[in-house]
C-alpha cells in the first residue's frame, strides 16, 4: 500500500527530525525539548503542524488488513504469568480456512502497547497463514490507552523484568495453544525486537525461528544461549541500535546460532510502521516476505 503523508514528498523532512524522534519515542528527550528542535528547521513550508503529522502515528491511513476481512477471524485471550504479572492479555487472530492446528507467531510490540499498527500486523501474520499472537504488554496496568505517548509512559514505568516473564508467558502459552502444531516463531519491532532477541536468549529450545526489527539483543550474559534461526533486521540510518551490532553479531558467532542479517539502505528505525513518515514503502515489503519466508521455511 501507499505510504500516508505523501503530499510532503515536495518539502522533505531533514534527517535530523527523524533522529529526534527517536531520541523522544525512547525517552532520550523529553517532548518539550522534541518540540523545541524541530522549530528550529521548520520553514513557511514545513511548518510545526507538517513535521508533526509526519512524525506521529496515523493509524487509520495506515491500515492494511481489516478487522472485519473476512479471511480471519480475531479475538482477544487472557494468559497466565505467574513469574511477571499475574495475567496478560493478546489478541489473537486465526485464519478463516485452519482446518486443524498451524504455526504460531508472536508478534511483539513496540514500547507503547498493542496500538493499531501492530495488532495490523497481527493480521498480515494471519493472512499468511499462521496463527498470530499479539500480546499488549500494558494490559497488567489497563491495556493500551490509545494513545502512544500515554501507553510509552505507561511501559517505562512497568517492571521490566516482570514484562519480559510476560511475553515469555505468552510465547509458552500460543505454542501451547490447542491451535498450534507445535512450532513457534516471533516477530517484534524496537522493543520488540529486543524481546525477540530475549526469547532467542532465554528460550532457545522454545522458539524456533524469531525476526526482530530494529532491536537491540538481550543481555551479553544471555547471549551463549542463543540457537535461532534469527533475521535480524536493521535500518542504516539508526544508529543506536546498529551500535549494539557489531558486539552481537561476535557474540552469535561465539555461541554457533544460526542467523542472518539484513541492513536496509538509507532506512529510518521505524522503517516497517506505515503509520508514520518513517515508513518505506519498498523495503517495508522486501523485509516483510523475507520474514514470511523464514516462517514458512521454519514452522511448517
Amino acid at each position: 500500500m501507499s505510504a500516508p503523508h505523501e503530499s510532503i514528498s515536495a518539502h522533505p523532512i531533514p534527517q535530523e527530525a527523524f533522529d529526534w524522534y527517536d531520541e523522544y519515542a525512547h525517552g532520550v528527550i523529553d517532548r518539550r525539548t522534541f518540540v523545541k528542535r524541530l522549530g528550529t528547521i521548520t520553514t513557511a513550508a514545513l511548518t510545526m503542524g507538517t513535521l508533526l503529522s509526519v512524525l506521529t502515528p496515523d493509524y487509520a491511513a495506515a491500515e492494511q488488513v481489516s478487522f472485519n476481512d473476512p479471511g480471519i477471524t480475531a479475538t482477544f485471550e487472557t494468559f497466565p504469568s505467574p513469574q511477571g504479572n499475574g495475567e496478560g492479555r493478546g489478541y489473537l487472530v486465526v485464519p478463516k480456512d485452519l482446518k486443524e492446528t498451524a504455526p504460531v507467531v508472536l508478534v511483539i510490540h513496540e514500547n507503547r502497547g498493542l496500538n493499531p499498527y501492530v495488532q495490523d500486523v497481527a493480521r498480515r501474520v494471519a493472512k499468511a497463514g499462521f496463527v498470530a499472537f499479539a500480546p499488549d504488554g500494558l494490559y497488567p496496568v489497563g491495556g493500551y490507552p490509545g494513545n502512544d505517548d500515554e501507553g510509552r509512559a505507561m511501559q517505562g514505568e512497568m517492571d521490566k523484568a516482570k514484562l519480559e516473564q510476560d511475553f515469555i508467558a505468552a510465547a509458552r502459552f500460543i505454542k501451547a495453544h490447542k491451535l498450534s502444531n507445535g512450532k513457534l516463531g516471533a516477530v517484534g519491532f524496537c522493543f520488540g525486537g529486543y524481546i525477540v532477541n530475549m526469547l532467542a536468549a532465554t528460550i532457545p529450545g522454545e522458539l524456533d525461528a524469531g525476526v526482530p526489527f530494529y532491536g537491540t539483543p538481550a543481555a551479553k550474559e544471555l547471549r551463549k544461549n542463543v540457537k535461532g534461526p534469527l533475521l535480524i533486521q536493521l535500518a542504516e540510518l539508526d544508529k543506536r541500535v546498529n551500535d549494539t551490532w557489531p558486539e552481537y553479531e561476535e557474540d552469535l558467532k561465539a555461541a554457533g546460532a544460526e542467523y542472518s542479517m539484513q541492513m536496509y539502505p538509507k532506512a529510518n528505525h521505524g522503517f516497517h510502521n506505515d503509520s508514520t513518515g518513517r515508513y518505506d514503502e519498498a523495503q517495508a515489503e522486501l523485509a516483510w516476505e523475507r520474514t514470511i519466508e523464514l516462517f514458512k521455511k521454519h514452522l511448517a
